[in-house]
């Protein structure tokens, strides 16, 4: 069941049993990634791999991680997100090393960076946040689909949105192979543009592969790593609009662990959800009512 707030979901307790579970967080280096590692790995899982860019964070990672569970096997996966290239690689490098992948946690992302474009050419955030990790997705879909025919199973994609899709009022596919300018505020609406795709593209998997349990999160209003890029201005704007508002990061993981842990039948397949566990189907259709892009809510389960 969906909790009232934050404090009724405690990973420590509530998280069950995951033996036999082979996880992939993105972005696991650091903020929300390294938490959700540390939380997951007091409970068993098989395995859990990771990726990031900061070989040394990920060893201090691994090593915080056997702290709490010296036999957990844990594995750094270094990518890079801005080159596809590097994408690519690391998916079929999880592909050709493991026999199954159970629950694949798509959390590395940016927010409201300066106008650049990747090295595929893709503006930054649209880069990062979607292009990416869809690419990742596609990549590990054979080795999803198989662990999603074996008996019992239960098999999820939980993406990491936020609120902050709200910022988009379309995503502009014919601009997205450039810095993508939109004036006042164009970096949050950038973000946006690439919050909303998400939540589009969660909703398509679960419509194209019902076999594994896709869901899109928004985990709170949080301080971390994501601001660092942030002009001074953008930065002020966040501190301002989120007085009284964010959580830390600990809390901040609570919704995405509980959407990758709790039982599937309590999930709907493609939904949306804010902390904890909350299901937003009808704030969610009225705003893609707006944006002319509502085409069904998605099914419970799988």
């Amino acid at each position: 069941m969906p909790c009232s707030n934050l404090s009724s979901f405690n990973p420590s307790t509530d998280i069950p049993d995951l033996s036999g579970k082979v996880i992939l967080i993105t972005g696991g280096t650091a903020g929300l990634g390294t938490e959700t590692i540390l939380q997951l790995s007091k409970h068993n899982p098989s395995r859990i791999l990771f990726t990031g860019r900061n070989t040394t964070a990920a060893n201090k990672v691994i090593e915080t991680t056997k702290a709490i569970n010296a036999n957990l096997d844990i594995r750094f996966i270094p990518c890079d997100f801005t080159p596809l290239k590097s994408v690519q690689e690391a998916g079929k490098h999880v592909v050709a090393t493991n026999e199954r992948l159970d629950i694949l946690m798509c959390n590395a992302g940016v927010m409201a960076v300066p106008k650049v474009v990747t090295k595929d050419g893709y503006e930054v955030q649209f880069g990062i946040n979607h292009v990416a990790h869809a690419s990742l997705i596609k990549t590990l879909l054979p080795l999803l689909l198989e662990a999603g025919q074996k008996p019992d199973s239960d098999v999820r994609i939980v993406s990491n949105s936020s609120l902050g899709f709200t910022f988009a009022t379309t995503i502009d596919f014919d601009k997205l192979h450039s810095e993508n300018d939109l004036g006042a505020l164009g970096a949050f609406k950038r973000y946006g543009q690439s919050k909303l795709a998400n939540i589009l593209y969660t909703r398509q998997l679960a419509k194209h592969y019902p076999s594994i349990t896709s869901v899109a999160i928004h985990p709170g209003i949080i301080t971390t790593g994501l601001m660092t890029g942030m002009s001074s201005f953008n930065k002020h704007f966040v501190d301002v609009t989120t007085i009284g508002r964010r959580i830390d990061i600990e809390d901040g993981a609570k919704n995405q662990l509980w959407c990758a842990t709790m039982g599937k039948e309590g999930l709907r397949n493609g939904g949306f959800y804010e902390p904890v566990g909350r299901w937003e189907g009808g704030r969610t259709r009225r705003r893609m009512r707006v944006l002319g892009m509502n085409r069904g809510s998605g099914r419970r389960g799988s």
